[in-house]
C-alpha cells in the first residue's frame, strides 16, 4: 500500500467513527469543501499539509503521524520539498545578521561565509541566558517549535547570543535561516511568513521593527502565533531581540476602556522573553579572562577597560563606532575630543570641566577651521560628541560627581577638594585608550596649558600637569602650573627641580627665586637645596636655620645631610651635633654615616655606639656592615652578635643574613626559623639571597627548595637566581624554563636574561621573538638590549628599528640611546630631533646627552610648539 493510500484509509476510518459528513468536516476544520473532498478521493493530488492537519484535529487523529505519511506520499509522487524563504544556516555571515563588529581594525570580509567572518569576533563567553537558548534549540531539533525573544539594553550581547545558539543547526542538513529585511522588515515578514517551511530559523533581530509596526505589527504577531502552533508548519525556531523599553511597552496591560494596540503582541510574548544582563558577572569575567590569556586579543583589549564595571559586550560593540565618530567628527568636535584625550593621557582626572575643554580646544584647530568657527561652535560640537553609539556610549558625555558621604565631623587628616564649577564631561574609555596609544608623541598645544592654568582647581590635576610640563621641557608652564598647584594645596617638587635646573645653568638668581617660591609653598626639599647653597656660600648659621625649619615641618633629612656634608669635609665636631639633632627628629641617617666614618678612622667603639643609636631609631644597616667587617677580621662571634642584635630589632636583611650564617655553622633549624621569620615579614627577596648563598656553599637542593618557597610567596627573583646557576652549569633549557616561571610570577626582567642567552647563542630570530614577548608583558629592556647587540655587530639599521619599537612602547631610555649614537656619529641635527621627540613624549629618562641637547635648544625651556622659550622671570 502506498503512503497516500494509507493516509486516505486512515482519514476514511476516522470520518466513519466521527459520524460527520464531509461538509461538516470542512466547516469544522476551516478548510474548503473541495479540498476536504479531494483529500478522500482516489486519483486526486496529495492533499496539503494544512488540510491534513485540519482534518486530523477534527477527527482526533494523531496529527504528527498523518503529516509524516503526507510527506512520504509527496515524495513518492515526486513533488519537490517545500523550502520556503531563507538559505542554509551555515551560509550566513554573522555581521549580515547584525551581530556588531567587535573592536577596531578592518571590516570583516563578507565573502567566504560564516567561518571566515567569525574570525572578526572575540571568543564567546556563555552566560545563564545561553542555557535557555540551548534548550530551545534542543526542542526544535526534537520537532517542537519555539520562540525566544532576548530582551536587554543596546549591545548587551543579545544578537551574538542568538548567533551562537543556532550554530548547532548549521551542522545539520535541511535547516534554513530567514531574515526578513526587504523592502522593509515588517513588509517582508508579513508577505512571506505564511511560506516558512519546517526546519527554519526566523531571525527577528530588533523585533520592534516587526512587532511595533503601526500597520503590520499585530498581523505579524498573529502570523507568528499560527506558525508556532500549527504542527504541520514545524519545527521552526523564532529568535528575536528587543530593547527593554519596547518589551515594557508591548507587554503593558491597557487602561480599562483604553486602546490595546499590542494585544496580539502581548499574547505572543507571554512566557517567551528572556532577559540578558548588562554586565558580566564574576564567572563570566573569569571565563573572559581565560580566553584573553589564551590569546584572544579583542577580549584582552576590552578587559583593560571593562573589567571593573563588567560591560564587556558594550565595549566590544562600541569601539568601532566610537573610533568612526572621532575620525569623522567636525573640526570643533574633533578638537574637543583631542583636548580630552590629551588631558586623560596626561592623567588629569576622569571628570573634565567643560570650560577647560572649550578653551583648551582652540589650538587644536587649523587656522582655516578656526576662522570659520560659528559663534555657537562649542554648543554644536558638544551636542555632536554627546550623541551615543552602540552600548549607550558617547564619545564625550556629560557626567555628575556623586555627593561626598563623609562623616558629619571629618577626620583631622582629611583634605577637602575644591568643587568644580560648571558642567563636567567624561571621555569614552576606548577613545581615552586610543589617545594614549596614538597621541603619545605629541605635546599638547599652548591653549591646553593655558586652559589648565585658568580653569583647573583640583590640586592633584594641577600637580600632574606640572610634572607633565616639566618632563616635556615646557619649563615656563611647569613653573606657573606648579605655583597654582601649590596655591591649591598640592605638594609639588617641580619648583625644586626647576631651581636645580637654573642652578646647573649657573643662573643663581633665577634658581634662588624658584627655590624660595617652592619653600614659601611648603616644599621642604627646596629648604634642603637652599641650606646647601647657604652652606656652600659660608653661611653655616643660615644653613642650620633652614635645616631646623625643615625638621620642624617634618623633614629632618636636611639636618642629617648637613651633618654628613660637614663630616665629609672633616668637621666631625660640627657634624655630630647636627646628626644627633636630626636623630632627635627621627632621622638616623646622619648617625649611620658618622658611624661608618668613625669606623674608618679606627674608632670602632665609637662607631658601634653610634650604630646602636641609629638602630634604636630603625636604621640598623651599620650594625650589619660592622658585622661583616668583624667577620673579615676573624671575629665571627662578635659579628654574629651584631647581626643577631640587628635581627632582633626587626631588620629583615639582618634576619636573612643571620639565617645564612646559622646554616653555614650547621644550625639548620635555627637558620630555617630565622629565614621563615624574614619571609613572614614579606621579605622574600632576602630569603632569595639566602638561597643564593646556600647554592654557593654547595647545597643546591636546599637552595632550590628555599628559592621555590620564596617564589611561592611571591618572590620570583629567587627563580632567576636558580636559573643563573643552571645556566652556569650548562643547563640552558632548565634555566630558560626557570626564567619563564619567574616572568609568570611577575618578574618580566627575567626574560631579558633569556634574550641575552639566545642572542649570544646566535639565535637572532628567537631573541627578537622573546624580546617582543617581554615587551608585550610590559618590559621593553630586552628590546633595547637586543638593539645594543645589533649595533655592536654592525647592524645599525636593525638596531635603530629595535630602539624605535622600544620607544613606541614607552621605554624612556631608547631615544637616549639613539641620541647618543647620533652625537657619536656627528649628527647633531638628528640628536636634536630625537631630543625634541623625547620632550614631546614626556620621556622622563636621565640621559645626560638628551639633557645637554635640550639645554642647548632651549636654555629657558620650550614652547608647546617646540620653539625655544625666551628668558622669563
Amino acid at each position: 500500500m502506498s503512503a497516500l493510500d494509507e493516509l486516505r484509509a486512515r482519514l476514511e476510518d476516522g470520518l466513519a467513527k466521527s459520524g460527520l459528513t464531509k461538509s461538516q468536516l470542512g466547516t469544522r476544520s476551516g478548510r474548503k469543501r473541495t479540498a476536504v473532498s479531494e483529500a478522500f478521493s482516489a486519483g486526486k493530488p496529495v492533499p496539503s499539509a494544512e488540510t491534513v492537519a485540519g482534518i486530523a484535529r477534527v477527527l482526533k487523529l494523531p496529527v504528527d503521524e498523518l503529516l509524516d505519511l503526507r510527506r512520504t506520499a509527496a515524495q513518492e509522487a515526486g513533488a519537490p520539498p517545500a523550502e520556503g524563504p531563507g538559505r542554509p544556516v551555515g551560509d550566513w555571515n554573522p555581521h549580515d545578521l547584525e551581530v556588531h563588529p567587535a573592536g577596531p581594525g578592518e571590516p570583516v570580509s563578507r565573502s567566504g561565509g560564516a567561518a571566515r567572518a567569525a574570525h572578526g569576533l572575540p571568543g564567546y563567553v556563555p552566560r545563564a541566558h545561553d542555557q535557555v537558548l540551548a534548550a530551545a534549540v534542543s526542542d526544535v531539533r526534537a520537532g517542537r517549535s519555539r520562540l525566544v525573544l532576548l530582551v536587554g539594553s543596546s549591545s548587551t550581547g543579545k544578537t551574538r547570543a542568538c548567533w551562537e545558539a543556532v550554530q548547532p543547526l548549521a551542522a545539520e542538513s535541511g535547516w534554513r535561516l530567514w531574515h526578513p529585511f526587504h523592502p522593509t522588515r515588517a513588509e517582508a515578514a508579513l508577505e512571506d511568513l505564511h511560506q516558512v517551511a519546517p526546519r527554519t530559523v526566523v531571525w527577528l533581530n530588533e523585533a520592534q521593527h516587526y512587532l511595533g509596526d503601526r500597520e503590520a505589527g499585530e498581523r505579524i504577531a498573529a502570523a507568528l502565533h499560527n506558525l508556532l502552533v500549527a504542527p504541520e508548519r514545524g519545527p521552526v525556531l523564532v529568535l528575536g531581540t528587543l530593547w527593554t523599553e519596547y518589551a515594557k511597552e508591548y507587554t503593558a496591560l491597557p487602561a480599562p476602556g483604553g486602546r490595546d494596540p499590542f494585544s496580539r503582541v502581548r499574547e505572543l510574548l507571554a512566557g517567551r522573553t528572556l532577559t540578558v544582563p548588562e554586565m558580566f558577572d564574576g564567572p563570566a569575567l573569569a571565563a573572559a579572562t581565560r580566553l584573553a590569556e589564551a590569546g584572544d586579543e579583542l577580549l584582552t583589549d576590552a578587559l583593560t577597560r571593562a573589567r571593573d564595571h563588567g560591560r564587556v559586550t558594550q565595549d566590544l560593540a562600541g569601539a568601532p563606532a566610537l573610533l568612526d565618530r572621532y575620525n569623522n567628527a567636525s573640526p570643533g568636535g574633533k578638537a574637543l575630543l583631542e583636548a580630552a584625550m590629551d588631558a586623560r593621557r596626561l592623567d588629569v582626572g576622569l571628570h573634565l570641566p567643560q570650560a577647560f575643554l572649550t578653551d583648551a580646544a582652540t589650538d587644536y584647530l587649523s587656522d582655516t577651521d578656526y576662522d570659520h568657527l560659528a559663534d555657537d561652535w562649542a554648543e554644536q560640537a558638544y551636542a555632536e560628541v554627546a550623541e551615543p553609539v552602540h552600548g549607550k556610549q558617547a564619545p564625550l558625555r556629560h557626567t555628575n560627581t556623586r555627593p561626598p558621604r563623609n562623616p558629619a565631623v571629618p577626620a583631622p587628616a582629611a583634605r577637602s577638594t575644591p568643587s568644580l564649577a560648571g558642567p563636567l564631561l567624561r571621555l569614552a574609555d576606548y577613545l581615552e585608550q586610543h589617545g594614549r596609544t596614538h597621541r603619545h608623541r605629541l605635546c599638547p598645544p599652548a591653549s591646553f596649558w593655558h586652559a589648565a592654568h585658568t580653569h583647573l582647581t583640583d590640586p592633584d590635576d594641577l600637580n600632574t600637569l606640572t610634572s607633565a610640563a616639566f618632563k616635556r621641557h615646557r619649563l615656563r608652564w611647569a613653573r606657573h602650573l606648579g605655583l597654582r598647584a601649590a596655591a591649591h594645596g598640592a605638594k609639588t617638587d617641580v619648583l625644586t627641580s626647576l631651581a636645580e635646573w637654573r642652578e646647573d645653568a649657573e643662573d643663581w638668581a633665577g634658581a634662588l627665586t624658584l627655590a624660595l617660591e617652592a619653600a614659601d609653598h611648603g616644599d621642604t626639599g627646596t629648604l634642603g637645596l637652599l641650606a646647601r647653597w647657604r652652606e656652600d656660600a659660608g653661611d653655616r648659621a643660615g644653613a642650620e636655620a633652614l635645616g631646623r625649619e625643615a625638621a620642624d615641618r617634618g623633614d629632618a633629612n636636611v639636618l642629617a645631610v648637613l651633618a654628613v656634608r660637614r663630616g665629609l669635609f672633616g668637621d666631625w665636631a660640627g657634624a655630630e651635633p647636627l646628626a644627633r639633632e636630626a636623630a632627635d627628629h627621627g632621622d638616623p641617617f646622619g648617625l649611620t654615616v658618622l658611624a661608618v666614618s668613625l669606623a674608618k678612622d679606627g674608632d670602632l667603639a665609637g662607631a658601634e655606639n653610634l650604630a646602636r643609636e641609629a638602630a634604636e631609631l630603625g636604621d640598623s644597616l651599620h650594625l650589619v656592615v660592622r658585622a661583616v667587617e668583624l667577620a673579615k677580621e676573624g671575629n665571627r662571634a662578635g659579628a654574629k652578635a651584631l647581626v643577631r642584635e640587628a635581627a632582633d630589632r626587626g631588620d629583615l636583611f639582618a634576619q636573612a643574613f643571620l639565617a645564612g650564617w646559622l646554616a653555614k655553622d650547621g644550625d639548620l633549624a635555627g637558620a630555617e626559623t630565622m629565614m621563615r621569620k624574614a619571609a613572614d615579614h614579606r621579605d622574600t627577596r632576602h630569603v632569595a639571597f639566602v638561597a643564593q648563598w646556600l647554592a654557593k656553599e654547595g647545597d643546591l637542593a636546599g637552595a632550590k627548595a628555599m628559592a621555590r618557597e620564596a617564589a611561592d610567596r611571591g618572590e620570583p627573583f629567587a627563580l632567576t637566581v636558580l636559573a643563573e646557576w643552571l645556566a652556569e652549569a650548562g643547563d640552558l633549557v632548565g634555566a630558560e624554563t626557570m626564567m619563564r616561571k619567574a616572568a609568570d610570577h611577575g618578574y618580566t626582567r627575567a626574560l631579558v636574561f633569556v634574550v641575552h642567552w639566545l642572542a649570544e647563542a646566535g639565535d637572532q630570530v628567537g631573541a627578537e621573538t622573546l624580546a617582543r614577548e617581554a615587551a608585550d608583558r610590559g618590559n621593553t629592556d630586552a628590546l633595547t638590549r637586543l638593539a645594543e647587540w645589533l649595533a655592536r655587530d654592525g647592524d645599525l639599521a636593525g638596531a635603530e628599528t629595535m630602539m624605535r619599537e622600544a620607544a613606541d612602547r614607552g621605554n624612556t631610555d631608547a631615544l637616549a640611546f639613539l641620541a647618543e649614537w647620533r652625537v657619536e656619529a656627528g649628527d647633531q641635527v638628528g640628536a636634536e630631533t630625537l631630543a625634541l621627540e623625547a620632550a614631546d613624549r614626556g620621556l622622563d629618562g636621565d640621559s645626560q646627552v638628551l639633557i645637554d641637547v635640550l639645554r642647548a635648544l632651549g636654555p629657558w625651556g620650550l614652547e608647546p610648539d617646540g620653539t625655544a622659550t625666551p628668558p622669563w622671570e
